[in-house]
């Protein structure tokens, strides 16, 4: 796919605007993630409390799927992101105040975590609206390419700015891009109805265990989806090296600047791999190269148990991050063209919830291996089990692939010649 198809989004206005919106906060996102770990690191001193506060941005977030994710089925999907982006400005400006308590800081941050579950949902039903046929896939490619770069820039800058300024001036700029995510939504995306029109959500209980079980059913019972979603779900295995960048930077001598050039190589090599992966590789093919990738992003991680210096582990993690995220834009563009348009909101919410969970759970339990033994032995771990589980995921995927093909493939009739 040339860079001029990928370029085509770019000439549809909505798309340009919710491009823009989510780079501000994608980007504000990362600038909070480094003065969090820096913030709770040197208060604490504990490796386990820096990566279990890096978990609560984003464990929280599989509750919120399976709750909040069914407001973008009930409501103007345009209306559940500009609320949840102003909400979510006015907590992180409240988690700014200077020296307030941890359980504080956490609480506040939970409720953050929360509130973009329904603001992912809404984004991601309302994107196949934008962006219709082959247009989809490119503006997917598209977004996870700049929203690493985003995400790069964020953590390469982060350490410096926390640094030269604070984390408190740092959350407060985290906070401006969300406000300046909810005045973009509200000014350049078109208002719609309800999805399926003003009762279409009747059925879908807010914050009921009827919506959750459905949307659990409704992938559960799909094997190929529930193939996807599995190996979607294992990429959080490769948020662990993020989560002890600054423990590990402490254990190689380095200091409080290279904990954001650490935490960028993962989407340095995510970028390379968006971009390679829709570029070089055809559309026929992608699908049958995702277990293999998600097999292949847990072994660079086991060389960390070497103790490499840091521009090896600044490689190691790109090339991590450059497989785990050609993997995961696969499993995403073909989880959501699997799904009906009329319960996408809460399928997708439940999914996306379930990787950013995924990722919260595996950095806390990364956390606790790094204070049982060290954080480079807790990063090897972590990427020798997301290789095993992967490897596991691909065979369900692959079977799931040859069950679907054997169902649609019609019985050849005979030659009457």
């Amino acid at each position: 796919m040339a860079g001029s198809e990928l370029g085509a989004v770019f000439r549809v206005r909505e798309f340009r605007v919710l491009w823009a919106a989510e780079l501000f906060s994608i980007a504000g996102d990362q600038l909070a993630r480094v003065a969090l770990a820096v913030l709770v690191y040197g208060r604490t001193g504990s490796a386990a409390w820096a990566a279990a506060t890096y978990a609560l941005t984003f464990l929280p977030a599989l509750l919120g799927g399976f709750l909040l994710s069914g407001l973008a089925d009930r409501y103007r999907r345009r209306e559940v992101m500009i609320t949840s982006d102003v909400l979510r400005a006015v907590l992180v400006a409240a988690m700014a105040i200077p020296q307030l308590p941890l359980w504080a800081l956490c609480t506040l941050l939970v409720l953050v975590v929360l509130l973009g579950s329904p603001h992912t949902a809404a984004q991601g039903a309302l994107l196949p609206e934008i962006l219709r046929d082959e247009l989809y896939e490119r503006g997917l490619a598209v977004r996870q390419i700049t929203s690493q770069t985003a995400q790069l820039v964020g953590f390469a800058t982060g350490g410096l700015l926390v640094a030269a300024i604070s984390p408190s001036l740092a959350l407060l700029g985290n906070a401006l891009t969300f406000a300046l995510s909810a005045v973009l939504v509200r000014v350049g995306v078109a208002r719609r109805p309800r999805p399926g029109g003003s009762d279409a959500a009747s059925d879908t209980s807010i914050g009921g265990l009827r919506g959750v079980v459905t949307g659990l059913t409704e992938i559960a019972t799909d094997p190929r989806r529930r193939a996807l979603v599995l190996l979607a779900w294992l990429v959080g295995w490769y948020a662990v090296p993020e989560a002890l960048a600054a423990p590990y930077a402490d254990q190689l001598g380095a200091g409080t600047a290279v904990v954001g050039l650490l935490m960028a190589a993962d989407p340095l090599g995510s970028v390379l791999g968006a971009w390679a992966f829709v570029r070089f590789v055809p559309a026929e093919t992608r699908a049958r190269l995702v277990g293999v990738l998600a097999v292949g992003a847990g072994l660079p991680l086991l060389v960390c148990l070497a103790r490499p210096g840091i521009p090896l582990t600044l490689v190691l993690w790109g090339v991590s991050g450059m497989l785990a995220t050609a993997y995961l834009l696969q499993t995403q563009a073909s989880f959501v063209r699997a799904t009906p348009e009329a319960g996408r909101g809460r399928a997708i919410g439940v999914a996306a919830s379930g990787i950013i969970a995924a990722q919260g759970a595996a950095v806390l339990v990364g956390g606790f291996f790094a204070e049982l033994w060290d954080p480079a032995t807790a990063i090897a771990v972590a990427g020798a089990l997301g290789a095993a589980l992967s490897f596991a995921g691909a065979v369900a995927w692959r079977r799931a692939n040859r069950a679907s093909a054997e169902v649609l493939t019609p019985a050849v009739a005979p030659s009457t010649g």
